[in-house]
């Protein structure tokens, strides 16, 4: 048996808080008090509850056991970390340090109706010398389903034993909506137009959620004329934001990927549905 549970909060790893430092974070998740500054952006955290992480663990009785797997980034400010991603990228497309510069919510649409800013490039990497180059980079962190956090906030505020104690809800990531649903539209949107304007978008998703979208291509291109779309995956290890695998894909192999699914056979549908189906109500 096991549960989802807080991997890293507020930039702390969970396991390593010690009961009344797990108390106080839970205040200041449930407003009780204001947030630590984020470690990763060296101001106040704006992310309700604080989690970045959340992680499986195993269960020992009414306590948490031995943690499971990869931790799985649940806020897109932990891609931040020591400008780890951006530096990454600068050495893929060829920027040399003193040349690179970093622009944040960059604004990329307008609405029709108002004219204020309707959609944003999370971050662009530019070299200005010689002529501006630029690469828009769209962090995707993970959503999660099942109940919200304060629950297990509350237990966390007056839980004084030495271990944590087990996650009381059931909570997993939600891969369908933060790949398909949320990341997919951004790229179609986005990815043609920048593909026009001479450019490409690039996106960081950590290695859980690339490996639920069907893991590296094979004989993955290191080649950034060979597609439109340059995927960054870090790993989280030992709660350090770390290099890992990139590959470049074109717009359509890319939203393959997002869509990491495949429409049943008819049959198979159909034989669903029947079982599925009930007789409507007879007409007034």
């Amino acid at each position: 048996m096991s549960r989802y549970g807080i991997a890293e909060w507020y930039g702390r790893p969970f396991l390593a808080l010690a009961p009344d430092e797990r108390q106080t974070l839970a205040a200041a998740a449930l407003g009780e008090m204001p947030p630590p500054p984020c470690p990763f952006r060296k101001m106040p955290c704006n992310k309700k509850g604080g989690v970045c992480a959340i992680q499986r663990y195993g269960r020992d009785g009414a306590h948490m056991g031995a943690a499971r797997g990869d931790a799985v980034i649940v806020c897109p400010v932990r891609f931040e970390q020591g400008q780890t991603v951006v530096k990454w990228l600068a050495e893929i497309v060829g920027f040399r340090n003193e040349q690179a510069s970093v622009a944040r919510e960059v604004p990329f649409m307008t609405s029709t109706t108002t004219g204020k800013a309707a959609g944003r490039i999370d971050i662009v990497l530019a070299r200005v010398d010689g002529g501006l180059t630029w690469f828009g980079l769209e962090v995707q962190a993970v959503y999660f389903s099942g109940p919200g956090m304060d629950a297990e906030f509350r237990m966390l505020r007056h839980h004084a034993g030495l271990r944590p104690p087990y996650p009381g809800a059931v909570r997993r990531p939600d891969w369908r909506s933060s790949s398909a649903k949320r990341l997919m539209p951004q790229l179609q949107v986005k990815g043609p137009t920048l593909r026009r304007w001479g450019s490409k978008i690039v996106v960081a998703v950590d290695r859980p959620f690339f490996q639920a979208m069907g893991g590296p291509t094979a004989h993955a291109s290191h080649d950034i004329g060979d597609g439109d779309v340059l995927w960054l995956v870090p790993t989280l290890t030992d709660f350090r934001l770390r290099r890992g695998h990139w590959e470049v894909l074109t717009l359509e192999a890319a939203t393959d990927k997002l869509l990491a699914a495949r429409t049943v056979k008819k049959q198979d549908f159909e034989r669903a549905l029947l079982e599925k189906l009930t007789p409507m109500e007879p007409m007034p």
